[in-house]
């Protein structure tokens, strides 16, 4: 591996510009095939095996009318009560939109200064292509509006629509760069990251957009990807521009200079990259098809990006040539390439390690302790951003109508089981149930095989009592009764993902555990980074509690109360900070394998490894936290708690756990974190001697006879 990448860097830095052009060309194409066969993200929440699938099965079959996607229109008065005549005009032409199977009368509250009519449509969501539907909307409530009344919008059809602002991608790159221009000292050593994330992540965003042409992709789905490829790239080009500048500074010539950096840090890049992308896998026992296209995008994403790393980096550092290094390190001709303060501090952690292991466990176990009370509901219009029409609409049906009337429970009773002179009954059963507002007269198709009942509970849709409300419902009711809605398929992928969190938990630690035994051919190391990778994945949880759930610090973020944490989250955020994660531990670990194959020390191997990559953690960390940090100010609660959480992980991984835990921890093992089966301790650079030829440990310096 590192022989190969060592000829692929000598190679780009040798004919820099055919190398740039290649990928120029690539990214020109893609894009041009993007807007010729690429898709339109879509959330569908149709999973199979759920229980309100079989409801809304029902209601495809029998009731077409009554199962495609939905709507809701919000007409709101300031001045008094509602003219029938405007809600009778609305109707009309509510009643003539593409794809409306069926408009409800008109609900009004009981001052009559607002009504909600409710749409049904006979094709799903995900037929809708782009804006569409919303765009339809739009034109329909154009009139009712210039009357001066307002009009929101509501239900699937408007909350399907994410149109990303950007404005966390600008904050993220600019704060990305000005660190980078203080951790090189040079705006060409600094740019080269930029440049390198622009292209890969520009690439990968037309892969995803393909994708969504030929398989469902979520609305979200490219901006998590966006997330991680940002921060990816620039941590990756990172640690090659650092290892070049090094080569720099020792006096070796540019190509060679190149041709190292891309054998070493080229090579903690694959690896580190393929933690990644094997942690992705995990979504796949999600077991929610539209939660895997998290996957699907975040894989393609990190995949181009670690491929530009190794090969665009290269060319750009055999252009720039030494003006990276800036005109004050050319002249000085610096040649120390180690951090003296992360070096005093590494000797501190090991005078005491004890006492440094044990107080980093308990910040770790305490920042975690909230998420023993960990709450999650997928997100909804209630936590959308406040001057949305989507949030607008659920805050004026709270107020005017309930809190329950935003997530309705529909229930489905099939009439081939359930004779129809029950319906009564199941009416009268359903509105006796404690915590139901209201209940609807029944519908019946028109073969009189299925009939429909709308339950309004008394609680919203995120509260827990709605839920409990569900299970009662569901635990009372006959074969052939059958509750869906929004409201139950949330409640009902909030519970698969709860169920599924544990099993891909399992899935990821143990390929990362193999991963990096194959890299190290240390047991030991691996299965201690998968712990402390553990730890630090449940720090970020347990704050991530105490500022949604909790809401110490929701009004920040731009949230006007406290909610649950977004079922998509925890998963999500696992496997991407688990992969993340491993980037600083094989950065870290191979400069201690490197020393300590070289001195044999393993107390002297640790404070040398820490010192010489202290500095380029630490600024790969305030990178990837000023990247995650800034889509927190996404308008998107979902993307909002994966930069939050993400940011707050990687922060606590890069300092409690890769300065403090790690080293501590290392220093106490001594010889035994290189023990392996058979009792020999790991394989050296290009074979210890033992016969294995084990490969070029990642970030450590190629042999002498391979340079």
């Amino acid at each position: 591996m590192s022989s190969l990448l060592a000829r692929v860097g000598a190679a780009a830095a040798t004919r820099p510009w055919r190398v740039i052009a290649a990928w120029l060309t690539l990214l020109v194409l893609v894009f041009a095939a993007a807007s010729a066969f690429g898709g339109t993200n879509h959330d569908d929440y149709n999973v199979p095996g759920l229980p309100s699938q079989e409801g809304t099965n029902l209601l495809s079959e029998r009731f077409p009318e009554m199962s495609g996607a939905d709507a809701r229109v919000v007409v709101h008065s300031d001045t008094g009560p509602l003219a029938p005549g405007v809600l009778t005009d609305l109707g009309s032409r509510l009643a003539d939109v593409n794809g409306v199977s069926a408009v409800s009368p008109p609900r009004l509250s009981q001052d009559s200064d607002t009504a909600v009519i409710s749409l049904n449509y006979r094709i799903p969501v995900t037929d809708f292509q782009g804006s569409e539907g919303v765009d339809a909307l739009e034109a329909a409530v154009a009139g009712t509006r210039a009357q001066g009344l307002e009009v929101e919008l509501g239900g699937q059809v408007p909350e399907n629509i994410s149109k990303p602002s950007g404005t966390a991608e600008a904050v993220g790159m600019i704060l990305a760069l000005i660190i980078l221009v203080f951790a090189f000292g040079s705006v060409v050593a600094a740019g080269l990251p930029l440049a390198v994330a622009l292209v890969g992540v520009g690439i990968g965003s037309g892969l995803i957009t393909i994708m969504a042409g030929f398989t469902g992709i979520s609305t979200i789905a490219p901006t998590i990807a966006t997330m991680v490829g940002i921060g990816v790239a620039i941590d990756y080009a990172l640690l090659l521009v650092t290892r070049y500048t090094e080569g720099l500074r020792s006096g070796m010539p540019v190509r060679d200079a190149v041709a190292a950096a891309n054998s070493t840090a080229g090579t903690s890049v694959i690896f580190a990259g393929t933690t990644v992308l094997v942690s992705l896998f995990g979504l796949r026992l999600s077991g929610l098809p539209m939660y895997a296209s998290f996957g699907y995008a975040t894989f393609a994403m990190v995949g181009i990006v670690m491929l530009t790393s190794v090969t665009l980096v290269p060319a750009l550092c055999g252009l720039a040539g030494t003006r990276v290094l800036g005109q004050r390190s050319r002249a000085r001709a610096e040649r120390r390439t180690t951090s003296p303060l992360t070096e005093r501090w590494a000797i501190r952690v090991s005078r005491r390690p004890w006492l440094w292991a044990l107080t980093a466990l308990g910040v770790l176990l305490l920042l975690a302790a909230p998420v023993l009370g960990m709450r999650t509901w997928p997100q909804d219009a209630g936590s959308a951003p406040a001057a949305n029409t989507i949030r607008q609409a659920y805050d004026l049906i709270d107020s005017e109508f309930g809190p329950g009337a935003n997530g309705p429970l529909m229930v489905a009773v099939d009439l081939n089981k359930v004779p129809a002179a029950e319906l009564p009954s199941i009416v009268r059963d359903l509105a006796a149930e404690p915590g139901v507002a209201s209940v609807t007269p029944v519908l019946m198709n028109a073969d009189s095989t299925a009939a429909l009942v709308s339950v309004q509970p008394t609680t919203g849709p995120s509260d827990p009592r709605s839920t409990e409300l569900l299970d009662r419902i569901r635990s009372d009711a006959a074969d052939g009764v059958h509750v869906t809605g929004l409201t139950a398929v949330f409640a009902d992928i909030s519970a698969r993902l709860a169920e599924r969190l544990w099993l891909v938990i399992a899935f990821v630690v143990a390929l990362s555990v193999v991963l990096l035994t194959f890299v190290f051919r240390a047991p030991v190391v691996a299965v201690k980074a998968a712990a402390m990778n553990l730890l630090s994945v449940a720090a970020a949880y347990g704050v991530m509690v105490m500022v949604f759930q909790w809401g110490w610090g929701a009004q920040l973020l731009g949230l006007p109360h406290a909610l649950p944490v977004s079922s998509w989250v925890p998963i999500l955020m696992f496997t991407i900070l688990f992969g993340l994660s491993m980037d600083y531990e094989v950065f870290l670990l191979s400069r201690v394998r490197e020393r300590w194959l070289a001195t044999g020390d393993s107390h002297r191997s640790v404070v040398e490894g820490l010192a010489s990559t202290g500095r380029v953690i630490t600024s790969a960390a305030a990178i990837m936290v000023a990247v995650f940090a800034g889509f927190a100010l996404d308008g998107d609660v979902t993307v909002k708690m994966m930069g939050v959480g993400l940011a707050t992980a990687v922060l606590i991984d890069a300092t409690i756990v890769r300065m403090v835990l790690v080293p501590a921890t290392m220093y106490l093992l001594g010889d035994a974190n290189w023990w392996r089966p058979g009792g020999r301790r790991a394989a050296a650079a290009g074979g210890d001697g033992d016969g294995d030829g084990a490969a070029t440990p990642a970030g450590a310096p190629l042999p002498l006879r391979a340079r």
